[in-house]
């Protein structure tokens, strides 16, 4: 016999068997050990909101300012009152220059004298007169028969203003104290527009 024991070999099924037994056996860790270095677990994946899209500026359309519309006239400008012609006063003075018409507005109420004078300048327009005497006076004193006061005067102030009134305007090209042998300050020189077509003013 020899001094030492002979190491038997393991058979093929030996082999396999013990394959399959190591198979399921799982490794005991003994604490303080070092186990066998584990795959590092993957790295949590953090959730992001998707990107929101970029908001476009909000532009404020400015509104248009509406386009300018022609501006209608209606009437024609009314050209502004001249006085008369230096040549024109002087002949009238003289006596030269003859009047188309006369009108006495002496001793009227204001409303009768204002209705008068408006369709004597209208009715003077029409015939195409060129100049024409308006006779105010000094106006009358005390009362009248229907008991009303007239201020003395009045009517030679405010006939002027009448004449540069719009609804005379158009038929008045302007006026003057008359000369005296016309009246002088209680009587005026006023000289009409010419219609259209008839030459002239």
């Amino acid at each position: 016999m020899s001094g030492g024991r002979r190491k038997r070999m393991l058979t093929p099924d030996e082999v396999s068997l013990w394959s399959h037994v190591t198979r399921h056996v799982a490794p005991i860790h003994v604490s303080g050990a070092k186990s066998e270095q584990e795959p590092p677990l993957p790295a949590p994946i953090l959730e992001t909101a998707p990107p929101t899209p970029e908001k476009a500026p909000i532009r404020i359309k400015k509104a248009e300012a509406p386009a300018p519309t022609s501006v209608i006239k209606l009437k024609p400008d009314i050209p502004p009152l001249a006085p008369l012609e230096r040549r024109l006063r002087q002949r009238l003075s003289r006596g030269a220059q003859s009047i188309d018409s006369v009108i006495d507005l002496h001793g009227k109420r204001q409303d009768e004298a204002h209705e008068a004078l408006r369709r004597f300048i209208l009715g003077a327009h029409r015939a195409g007169y060129a100049v024409v005497l308006v006779v105010t006076g000094k106006g009358a004193s005390g009362t009248d028969d229907r008991g009303m006061f007239e201020e003395r005067g009045v009517l030679r102030r405010t006939v002027p203003h009448w004449l540069r009134m719009p609804d005379m305007r158009p038929f008045v090209i302007g006026f003057e104290p008359a000369a005296q042998h016309h009246g002088g300050s209680g009587a005026l020189y006023v000289r009409i527009r010419r219609k259209r077509g008839s030459g002239g003013e």
